[in-house]
């Protein structure tokens, strides 16, 4: 693809400025940010730093759920550049603080996707874009040139005008991405500073957002508007504000930095002092490259340019969320409106745990650990503002998308691998106050049934099966600590699904309150029926298989690994209509099993529990070269905020934390001939397949620090002591290895 190859001839052209020649290995080359960007990828497309508070990028007309994140690579008009956006999420929301710079006459119409005719937008072709991570650059047709990079907190515009008329910056409050304003303002404070504040509602019922903006040229003019009405004045308190900075015709550059703040305009500018000291835009460009090549550093891999595109596009899509949610001094506001000091943490939001637990945040265990303690503090905090932990946090407040109470398996994760930074006391106390909520969907009902029936609650089989994911992660943790009581309970409700596995059809199985069986059932429905609570984003027969705490057990529910095996083999044959309205969530199809969705992330690997380990090994190779591409449609589904690309970088790795509570990593199949991982302790981890290849997929022996290893799975101390797995690769499969039942993962119990 040509536009694909001047990308790439593009990003190292930048990189090489960016990076010095004694600086550390260039990763930020390897990674193309419009992967993702199409089809139902929903990423983030502009520039950040890892896990910043800000992402700075272009803002496309919402057309639909396919611009959940702002930007889709099928798009063609601009209507600014905003400072806030998801990455790969299922919902819209955010846009805060649009920018949008143009010549000529003053304007403020946003325009519509078929008319653009004397609005402020205009078209851009993907030919004059570039995008790496820390910077974003596009030649607009209207004849400005934007740049675009960032601090953690700070968004640096740089706009190079072209022609002679009138350079003008329009201030837009009002276009969001899926926000809606309740209140805006913004204030001239000198000629060369803006602030205000943007009070919205969207996927999140409200937010509070404030700026404070600084000019590189003084304005010669300031005017307001009430949508696109004009106003008195050089301040605005409205529903629906924009503003527009004029300078004349007599400056070809013009650079804006501006910082946010969950608090207040002051905050903003105390924001702006601390990480926006300088105009050098190409030094802030500079230094936010150089935090992505440090993280990116953290695993080296050798393999064809292609395949570390892929791969380090995925890493880099890794670290975009959780973003930080606080200011230089620690403040922010929380779910309960008041605003926080005083913090001895930093605090974290855009969790979207019940994707992210699966694999993202085991991933961060060995790769990003020092992350973890603010993040779980973070957690703890919200479930002090707001009665239970997160489920899918978004600044200041809880969306409650999705089932289960995911943040439950993050935090025991990180407890049993030994991460403190923490007060495990105050986090199980935490996590059995959000299981034991009766205000918590279903909980209720979970516990005076023993289960969730379908008949009481909507999607109430998911939900079911995703709090014994959460349980079982919190009865482990409770009883490293002692807590022998509290694991008793919660070891037995992360056992339930073991009543909603029907043995005459091998399947999870609705139940009404009766206890009865749902019918008629048909497990290749993907949607709603006449009320009845069924499944999330998803059916019968991927559900089957959502028990991730527990798969030796759902093994024995089977009667035998023969039975299971069978089982799972049909999964990946199986054909059905998902029946009309199923969602769009459920894509990236092999038979029944969808890569596009997460709850089906695990089921690859779980036929190493039933000793078939070099199925995994087929099939994992199978999925990454179909659903993982260098192209803009490289995703088979929503990006998630890392976990599909976590999903991919582990496997490249050869490995994948199945259970996302009992640190055991299933072995795979490698993409690479060699990988090594800097570990959060300082060790390295390399996996070394030298005859690894397109056939040589199947693992035939390995060696673990130079000793015999028969065992396909590597436990997290074993790995963080560093050191070499070395696998001998090749394309007949060996179907003895893993194959003993010493040599398999067994569910911690």
């Amino acid at each position: 693809m040509n536009i694909r190859k001047q990308f790439i001839t593009i990003g190292l052209m930048l990189a090489a400025f960016a990076v010095t020649a004694s600086a550390q290995k260039d990763y930020v080359s390897y990674v193309d940010p419009f992967i993702g960007s199409g089809g139902h990828g929903h990423v983030f497309v502009g520039a950040s730093v890892p896990f910043g508070a800000l992402q700075l990028g272009p803002q496309n007309i919402n057309k639909g759920w396919d611009w959940c994140s702002g930007y889709h690579y099928s798009d063609s008009i601009m209507i600014g550049f905003t400072h806030t956006h998801l990455s790969g999420t299922g919902c819209g929301d955010l846009g805060d603080f649009n920018l949008m710079p143009y010549t000529g006459e003053m304007r403020t119409w946003r325009g519509r996707q078929q008319n653009i005719k004397g609005a402020a937008s205009c078209y851009y072709k993907h030919e004059k874009e570039k995008a790496m991570p820390g910077y974003y650059a596009v030649e607009l047709e209207n004849g400005v040139g934007v740049e675009l990079t960032a601090t953690e907190r700070v968004g640096y515009h740089r706009y190079t005008f072209r022609g002679q008329d009138d350079r003008r910056v329009m201030f837009d409050l009002l276009n969001g991405n899926g926000s809606h304003p309740d209140e805006a303002y913004i204030r001239k404070v000198d000629d060369t500073t803006i602030e205000g504040f943007r009070f919205c509602h969207g996927w999140a019922d409200r937010r509070k957002m404030f700026f404070y903006a600084k000019l590189s040229q003084p304005m010669t003019d300031f005017n307001v508007f009430t949508h696109d009405t004009p106003s008195k004045g050089t301040e605005l308190q409205s529903r629906e504000v924009k503003a527009v900075a004029s300078f004349g015709t007599g400056v070809d550059k013009i650079l804006v930095k501006l910082a946010i703040s969950s608090v207040s305009c002051e905050n903003a500018r105390m924001n702006l002092e601390a990480e926006g000291t300088t105009w050098d835009f190409d030094a802030v460009r500079q230094t936010a490259v150089e935090k992505w090549n440090k993280m990116l550093s953290i695993v080296d891999v050798e393999g064809s340019e292609e395949d570390k595109t892929i791969f380090y596009t995925a890493l880099y899509h890794t670290f975009i969320a959780p973003s930080l949610y606080c200011d230089v001094n620690g403040d922010f506001r929380g779910m309960d409106d008041r605003i926080y000091s005083d913090n001895t943490f930093k605090n974290y939001s855009i969790f979207s745990l019940w994707d992210t637990y699966r694999q993202l945040h085991p991933m961060f265990t060995l790769i990003a650990a020092d992350y973890l303690p603010d993040m779980i503090n973070s957690m703890l905090s919200i479930c002090d503002q707001n009665g239970k932990l997160p489920i899918w946090p978004l600044m200041m407040e809880e969306t409650n998308t999705m089932p289960g109470y995911s943040s439950v398996p993050v935090i025991a994760d990180a407890y049993l691998k030994g991460i403190g930074g923490f007060d495990a006391e105050r986090a199980l106390k935490a996590m059995v106050k959000t299981a034991t909520n009766p205000q918590q969907k279903g909980v209720k009902d979970f516990m005076s049934f023993g289960y969730i029936p379908a008949d009481r609650l909507r999607e109430a089989t998911s939900v079911n099966l995703e709090y014994a994911v959460d349980d079982w992660g919190l009865a482990l943790m409770a009883k490293k600590m002692g807590r022998t009581e509290v694991y008793d309970e919660f070891i037995k409700r992360g056992r339930s699904y073991e009543t909603l596995f029907d043995k005459s059809i091998m399947k999870i199985h609705p139940k009404m309150a009766d206890g009865s069986w749902y019918e008629p059932y048909d497990p290749f429905l993907a949607n709603h029926r006449d009320g009845v609570g069924d499944f999330t984003e998803g059916n019968g027969w991927q559900y089957t298989f959502m028990v991730p705490q527990d798969p030796d057990g759902l093994i024995r529910m089977h009667g035998s690994d023969d039975a299971f095996i069978k089982n799972l083999d049909e999964l990946f044959v199986a054909e059905g209509d998902l029946g009309p309205g199923a969602p769009p969530d459920v894509s990236g199809m092999v038979g029944q099993y969808a890569h596009g969705n997460e709850p089906c992330h695990h089921i690859p690997y779980m036929y190493v529990y039933a000793g078939a380990q070099w199925k995994t090994a087929a099939l994992v190779r199978k999925l990454q070269k179909q659903f993982y591409t260098a192209e803009p449609n490289g995703y088979s589904g929503n990006e998630d905020c890392g976990q599909m690309s976590a999903w991919h970088v582990m496997s490249a790795l050869g490995m994948y934390q199945v259970n996302p509570s009992n640190g055991v990593f299933v072995l795979g199949s490698p993409s690479f001939k060699k990988a090594t991982i800097h570990l959060s302790n300082g060790k390295t981890f390399t996996v070394n397949a030298p005859a690894n290849s397109e056939e040589n997929v199947y693992i035939k022996s390995a060696r673990l620090n130079g000793k015999n290893h028969t065992r396909a799975f590597l436990t997290y101390d074993e790995i963080m002591r560093g050191g070499t797995l070395e696998l001998s690769m090749s394309a007949t499969p060996n179907k003895k290895f893993g194959a003993k039942t010493a040599d398999r993962p067994v569910s911690a119990r």
